[in-house]
């Protein structure tokens, strides 16, 4: 799988990541699910899963599956939200006993990269919660650090110069980051992560999603109207934009079964799409865009 390296770091990610939300989520989902799962998509050159503090028990199935293999990928986690710990969200003190918690159940001295979990732009401002992962930092608890999530707190985030890293959202319904924060993030050499790459896949069923999480994107499409939309290569059209962003090092997909994982790694082989294909996304967008259709968190 092609890698690339991720911003000034010493990185070369896969194009496509592991986001540990679903198996988090689906409580018929069990270690061995996740084992077969992740094995499976490291023996087929993925190197970077992702995942958080407050995906109910996904840390816990990656450090329990894969922990032995901790040479063979990157790890990404984020931290911010209490999440059964005691004390509100972004307190400092919980947040570093959060940390301390993450490694304990991703069975691991360190991790790659910690993110800020879509924490608010007054917050990130106080500074507090940037000195928390800071001293991680320092004490080898994370090699970088960085920040997870989008718009205005996002662009702060770029512009400040502390982060190594970005994980924002992007896709074909999903494109401010696109113009505001990317551009900025390269010049700096930090390294992105790209979640929700196919905008959770809204429009596949033709019917509103049940997810509340994926209806946003569903009335975005409703009114983008992109012609490769009914055909059956929407979902590789969608995931070759992503990847094909300047600027974008992984697109981190959640899934539990490993058959997706394998059909979006040989999407990713294909290539970017066609510069005609691609510019016609873009213009598309920019037609149709509202000014409240903001990265989604």
């Amino acid at each position: 799988m092609e890698t690339r390296r991720y911003g000034n770091t010493d990185m070369n990610v896969s194009v496509l990541g592991f986001g540990g939300s679903e198996i988090g989520y689906d409580s018929s989902v069990n270690a061995g699910d996740v084992k077969q799962l992740l094995d499976r998509a490291l023996g087929e050159g993925l190197n970077v899963i992702d995942t958080a503090e407050c995906y109910m028990n996904s840390e816990e199935l990656i450090g329990e599956t894969v922990s032995d293999r901790r040479q063979d990928y990157y790890l990404f986690t984020k931290c911010g939200h209490a999440s059964g710990m005691s004390g509100p969200d972004w307190d400092p003190a919980m947040l570093s006993a959060q940390i301390d918690r993450s490694l304990k159940r991703l069975r691991t001295d360190y991790v790659d990269v910690i993110h800020l979990h879509s924490c608010s732009l007054e917050i990130l401002k106080q500074g507090e919660v940037i000195e928390v992962l800071q001293k991680a930092k320092q004490d080898g608890k994370t090699r970088y650090i960085g920040y997870s999530g989008d718009a205005q707190a996002a662009l702060w985030a770029v512009e400040s110069g502390l982060f190594d890293s970005l994980e924002t959202s992007l896709s074909i319904a999903d494109q401010q980051a696109i113009d505001l924060t990317l551009p900025k993030a390269k010049e700096r050499g930090m390294g992105v992560v790209v979640k929700r790459p196919i905008a959770n896949a809204a429009w596949v069923t033709g019917q509103l999603p049940q997810s509340t999480y994926a209806q946003p994107y569903w009335h975005r499409l409703q009114e983008l109207r992109y012609d490769f939309l009914p055909q059956p290569h929407s979902i590789a059209t969608a995931l070759r934009f992503t990847l094909m962003v300047p600027g974008v090092h992984t697109a981190i997909v959640g899934t539990t079964k490993p058959d997706r994982y394998t059909s979006n790694a040989a999407i990713a082989a294909q290539g970017p799409l066609s510069a005609d294909a691609y510019d016609a996304i873009r213009t598309r967008w920019h037609e149709v865009a509202k000014p409240d259709w903001v990265g989604l968190t």
